[in-house]
């Protein structure tokens, strides 16, 4: 199974779509106990690029959120920061 993860921003140039019109999304495989952090490490995007911008199935997530096959994961970079975070739920640890 694999996750599908959009990217956002700059991390767009980790796909191998970069048309600002079109998603860019890369299917990657999934493996047992996977985290988010994981899969960014897995795609290679530098940790530091990564915002606190991450959401796993639409639910604002920490990075040591388990993953599975069939999710769809969305990462913004650090330049890109979500207003008004305060309302949203962040889900996260090995809950899942």
């Amino acid at each position: 199974m694999s996750i599908e993860v959009h990217l956002y921003g700059k991390l767009r140039r980790f796909s191998d779509n970069q048309n600002p019109r079109r998603e860019s999304i890369v299917h990657f495989p999934v493996e047992e106990g996977d985290t988010i952090i994981d899969i960014i490490k897995r795609i290679g995007i530098p940790m530091n690029e990564v915002g606190r911008n991450v959401f796993l199935n639409g639910e604002y997530s920490q990075l040591s959120r388990s993953v599975r096959g069939g999710d769809r994961l969305g990462l913004f970079p650090d330049d890109m920061q979500l207003l008004y975070r305060w309302y949203f739920v962040k889900r996260g640890g090995r809950e899942q």
